[in-house]
């Protein structure tokens, strides 16, 4: 996985390369292939999201990258420029805030880990709470939160620790349109101030157009890659405006003409289950 990492194989533009990759699971009756023959090229500082419908891997896939999960067969090369940061963060769908640690606590729980003298570390915490409006709330407790601002430190958290390679699953999924809206700017901003490769996963058409530089849209179960869809629209983005935008509707329409088809199969094969 992260550590089959032959630099050689790779083009100097890219920091992963995914080939062939296979993933299967198996229960009592049978075998299950969540992921067949995908592959992948992600440049250095591209935003990639990826959209497919629910179960075509999506979440394995980025488990695989994160070093949570084997892939069973393919391969996977990772380029690391920097031995002393780590190589993937991971933002995941649901809240994974600690509810004993106040919200600088939370943030700053990587850094503590490896070591960072504490007053490096505050420096460091102390600028992204600014950057994700949690600066008033340092010393709260995540139960005294609402949920958007939980998935502000997750995103902090992911942020603090300085990956090379930032992996988020869904994490505005479950927000309300407000909080979310808000949310896919704030990030956008931080990630245009870091350059940080990153991979998104959503299952809005609306905020792959309004992150991503291109956007993967897999198939139905088991997932492979359908399409790769370049979002040739300027930077900075602002959702009002990108909304109005007749660049805009055309690749909504065409992204989703391209993930009708999935989701219609995946929810045939559901029923048949």
């Amino acid at each position: 996985m992260g550590k089959q990492q032959e630099v050689s194989l790779l083009y100097p533009t890219e920091v992963i390369r995914i080939e062939k990759l296979n993933k299967e699971f198996y229960t009592r009756k049978e075998k299950v292939v969540a992921i067949k023959d995908l592959d992948l090229s992600v440049r250095e500082g591209e935003f990639l999201c990826i959209l497919g419908p629910s179960g075509c891997g999506k979440t394995t896939l980025l488990r695989i990258l994160a070093g949570l999960e084997k892939q069973t067969k393919g391969k996977v090369f990772m380029r690391s420029k920097n031995p002393e940061k780590p190589l993937t963060s991971m933002v995941f769908q649901g809240d994974s805030v600690f509810p004993w640690m106040t919200v600088a606590e939370n943030v700053a729980y990587s850094l503590r880990i490896r070591g960072f003298p504490s007053d490096k570390r505050l420096n460091i915490v102390e600028h992204y709470l600014k950057l994700m409006g949690l600066d008033k709330f340092a010393n709260a407790f995540p139960y005294q939160l609402s949920g958007g601002m939980k998935q502000r430190i997750n995103v902090a958290r992911a942020f603090v620790s300085d990956p090379e390679i930032l992996l988020m699953d869904e994490p505005f999924g479950a927000l309300d349109e407000q909080n979310r809206l808000i949310l896919q700017q704030e990030l956008l901003k931080i990630w245009d101030g870091s350059g940080k490769t990153s991979i998104f996963i959503t299952h809005s058409i609306d905020e792959a157009l309004l992150l991503a530089d291109r956007i993967m849209v897999m198939t139905a179960h088991p997932g492979k890659v359908k399409a790769i869809v370049p979002v040739d629209i300027p930077r900075p983005r602002d959702i009002l405006s990108l909304r109005s935008s007749p660049r805009f509707a055309t690749l909504f329409r065409e992204i989703w003409q391209l993930l009708q088809e999935e989701v219609l199969k995946a929810k045939t094969t559901e029923f048949k289950a």
